[in-house]
Parts: structure tokens; C-alpha cells; sequence
């Protein structure tokens, strides 16, 4: 396998990349959580929302609008700028996270969260690719733990919002208010310091090769065929997939989850929901991304190794959160949710990086867009099931137990990837 050394300049601006996109992360799913954490305030003051049903139907609108747009902000980041595609997403979803704060009515906040999947979509694809464009395969696993880093920390602060909804001082209101603003403003030194790499640098020479009069439809059905055409691709989206199904479930749901199951106060369902199980999935993902580089100096399989470990921890941790209402345990409930975080943190931070391993670099914002939209399709399904079976009193142990048979069915698919050599050789065999 070939490893790359770059200078130590290239190396240092390699990390400040990575701690410029630290804070987007977390505003990333900081907005997200929010509204999670927040439902039954935003409930009680939009009465229009009307059923659990709708608002499962809200979350997936986010999550369908989002699949769309993921590979467009992908393709864009990939063909023109990754500096500008980021940037310009976090200005527009700060802005529309202000609106949130002032929506009304149920129509209203469909609008908001449609409009704000929109805006995000560019966000994610464009950044990993930046950060998987500046770091090699000697650190593209850590690299990555970090920034995935700001996306826990961003889930954990918006676990803590149920007390700011609860306080009669500040309000559901006053936090999109906040968090809105604080993105805005940040998009400003984002701007000025964040930069693409070289677009025909090392191992780009097929993007500099391409014909001159090549229109963007026929490039974007080139890039389709070359990713679609590739086995090792497919199997990652499946596996990308399938454990997110749940995932989002977890994200979404589990404060309602927690405070109607064991009678507790929607601040601390919210707290006990994100804190532990991001906290853990924080912890988990610095020594996965430790473990995989590391891995990856004996064998090109190490990444897909410490990924499979990972989701060998999420089964027993869903059967845990999907028996312990059942059982009348909390703390049942707070050990599988840390169980999975654990192994959510080795699984998450290695998509991009085995992705890396399978497409070219000028592929890679495009590909992790199509694994979003799939991903995230099957998550607004997800959640708007979720929603009509709560209604309809489907035990969760079902539900959950049917989660975990998913993610074994993951496990398989992820081992049989293939990775390559993308780095000094472009073909897509």
C-alpha cells in the first residue's frame, strides 16, 4: 500500500482545516437536535402540529429533503468548490435556523425544516471530502474522529435544550434565535480561511485530463456510472444505510421515548437521550480513528475492521434500549444507549476514510452525497414509521429488536468490501 508524506506545511494546514470545520459540525446537528430535545414545548406552542404522526412526518420531510439535495451539494463541491459549497451552506441554514424560531404554525415549521435540509445537504459530502483531500492515509481516520467530534458535541448541547424550552426566561424560541445568529456570524472567518486544495494535485490527474467540452450532464453521468459501476461502492452505501435507519430513530425520538416510558421531565429525557450515548460515541471515535490508522499500516482492511467492530456493539445495544421500558430500567435503557455510542463512534468515522479507499479523490463529495440520500431516505421512512407505530402501539421491543437484525445483516456487508489503491491509480474496476 502507498503512503504519502506531505510537507510539514501542507500537514499543518491539513489540522487547521479540520478544527475550522469543528464548529460547523456542531452547529450542523446542534439545529438538528433541538428540535428533538424540544418537542413537547414546540407541541404545546404550534398546537397545529396536531399528532405524533405529523411530527414524525416532519422529521422525515427534513431527512427527504436532505437525500435530494446530497448528492447536488456533492456533485457541486466536487466540480467547483468545496470552500464555497461549505460556506454558503452554513450561512443559509443559520439563517433559516433564526426563522425556525419564529414559525407559527404546523405549515410553517414544514417549510422551515424543508428549507433547512436543503441547506445542510452541501454541507457534510463537501467537508469530509475537503478533509479526506488534505489528509492521507496516515491520518485520514483521525482526522475525521475529530470533525465527526463536533457532530456528537453539537447532538449533546442540543440535549441540553429541553431546559432551555422549559425556562420561562428563554424558550424553544430563543435558542433557534441564538444558535441562527452564532452560524451567520461564523460563516464570515470560514470564508476567509478555509481553502480548496489544489484541484489537479497529486493523484487528480484524471479530473485534468477531462475533455474541455464536456457539458456538466455528461460529467455528472460519467462520475454515476463510474461510482454505480463499482461493487465495493454499492456495499458501502447498503452498509452506510442500514444502521442509520436506527440511528435516527435513536436521534430523534428516544427524549419522547424516555420521558413517557419512565415518567421523567422533558429536560432530562432530552439530557439522558444525547448526553451519554454521544458522549460515548466522542470517546470511542478517538481511539477508533487512533485504532484504524494505526491498522491500516499492517493491512488495507483495517478500517473496514474497526468498523465492523463497531456495529458488533450496536446489536446487543438496540436489543438493551428496545427491553429496557419493558423491564422497567432506566439504567438498562443508559447502558445501550452508551453501548451504542460506542460502537456508533468506530462505525461513523470510518465511511468516509473506507469510501477514500474505493473511489477516486474527485468522486468522493458525490459519493458520500448518494450515500446520504440513500441513507437518509430510508431515515424519513424511518421516522414517520416510527411516529405511526407509536400511535398504534407497536411494542419497542419489536421495533428495536428488528433494528438490530438490520445492523447484522450490515456487519456482513461491510466485510465484503474491496478497498484499492485510489491514490496513485484511478481506475474503477
Amino acid at each position: 500500500m502507498t503512503a504519502s508524506f506531505p510537507s510539514s506545511s501542507t500537514l499543518r494546514y491539513a489540522w487547521i482545516i479540520v478544527a475550522l470545520l469543528f464548529p460547523v459540525a456542531l452547529l450542523n446537528y446542534l439545529d438538528r437536535q433541538m428540535i428533538a430535545s424540544m418537542k413537547v414545548s414546540v407541541m404545546k406552542d404550534i398546537p397545529s402540529v396536531g399528532s405524533e404522526e405529523n411530527w414524525g412526518h416532519m422529521l422525515a420531510q427534513f431527512k427527504w429533503v436532505y437525500a435530494f439535495f446530497s448528492p447536488i451539494g456533492g456533485y457541486i463541491a466536487d466540480r467547483f468548490s468545496k470552500r464555497y459549497t461549505i460556506c454558503t451552506s452554513l450561512f443559509v441554514w443559520s439563517a433559516i435556523t433564526w426563522w425556525t424560531g419564529h414559525a407559527s404554525s404546523f405549515q410553517e415549521l414544514m417549510w422551515a425544516r424543508s428549507l433547512m435540509g436543503i441547506s445542510e445537504a452541501f454541507y457534510i459530502p463537501a467537508a469530509l471530502a475537503l478533509i479526506a483531500d488534505y489528509h492521507s492515509t496516515l491520518t485520514r481516520s483521525r482526522a475525521v474522529s475529530i470533525h465527526q467530534m463536533g457532530i456528537y458535541c453539537g447532538v449533546i448541547v442540543g440535549g441540553f435544550a429541553g431546559y432551555v424550552a422549559d425556562a420561562p426566561s428563554l424558550g424553544w424560541r430563543w435558542a433557534f434565535d441564538v444558535t441562527g445568529i452564532v452560524g451567520v456570524l461564523y460563516a464570515i472567518p470560514l470564508l476567509i480561511f478555509l481553502r480548496d486544495k489544489s484541484r489537479f494535485g497529486t493523484g487528480d490527474a484524471a479530473a485534468a485530463a477531462e475533455p474541455v467540452q464536456e457539458n456538466e450532464l455528461s460529467k455528472l453521468g460519467r462520475a454515476l456510472r463510474l461510482l454505480f459501476g463499482n461493487a465495493s461502492f454499492i456495499l458501502l452505501v447498503l452498509y452506510f444505510t442500514l444502521p442509520a435507519i436506527a440511528a435516527w430513530v435513536v436521534r430523534d425520538w428516544m427524549p419522547a421515548i424516555l420521558q413517557k416510558e419512565f415518567n421523567i421531565s422533558q429536560g432530562k429525557a432530552g439530557v439522558s437521550a444525547a448526553l451519554y450515548w454521544q458522549a460515548a460515541a466522542l470517546v470511542s471515535a478517538i481511539f477508533a480513528g487512533w485504532l484504524a490508522d494505526r491498522w491500516m499500516r499492517r493491512t488495507q482492511r483495517g478500517r473496514i475492521y474497526v468498523s465492523a467492530l463497531g456495529m458488533a456493539l450496536i446489536v446487543p445495544a438496540l436489543f438493551s434500549v428496545g427491553n429496557a421500558p419493558g423491564m422497567h430500567s432506566f439504567g438498562l435503557a443508559i447502558f445501550g444507549l452508551i453501548l451504542f455510542g460506542m460502537g456508533w463512534g468506530f462505525f461513523d468515522i470510518n465511511n468516509m476514510p473506507i469510501l477514500s479507499q474505493i473511489v477516486r479523490p474527485d468522486l468522493r463529495a458525490t459519493g458520500y452525497g448518494i450515500m446520504n440520500f440513500v441513507s437518509m431516505m430510508f431515515g424519513g421512512v424511518a421516522d414517520w414509521s416510527f411516529g405511526y407505530m407509536r400511535d398504534r402501539h407497536v411494542p419497542l421491543n419489536v421495533i428495536f429488536t428488528a433494528f438490530a437484525g438490520v445492523c447484522v445483516l450490515s456487519a456482513l456487508l461491510v466485510l465484503m468490501i474491496r478497498p484499492r489503491d485510489t491514490e496513485t491509480s484511478h481506475s474503477q474496476n
